[in-house]
């Protein structure tokens, strides 16, 4: 998922696509000790839009955190 498409969601739902991506990679990587044929540029794909959603979200806290002071 690119960061443009993510910017424009609110910060729950920023919150609730973590969760949701979260839970695929650790289903993934269950696969992939389970010994099934797993992608691995899915899995490094799943943690990149992981850290981009991190990203965001600290983006928003430090930008509402400005506003208040």
């Amino acid at each position: 998922m690119k960061v443009e498409e993510l910017r424009d969601l609110s910060k729950e739902d920023l919150y609730e696509r973590l969760k949701d991506v979260q839970r695929e990679l650790f289903d993934l990587k269950i696969e992939a000790a389970q010994g099934k044929a797993t992608n691995p540029s899915k899995i490094r794909e799943i943690k990149k839009t992981i850290s981009r959603i991190k990203t965001l979200l600290r983006e928003k806290e430090i930008k509402l955190g400005r506003r208040k002071a």
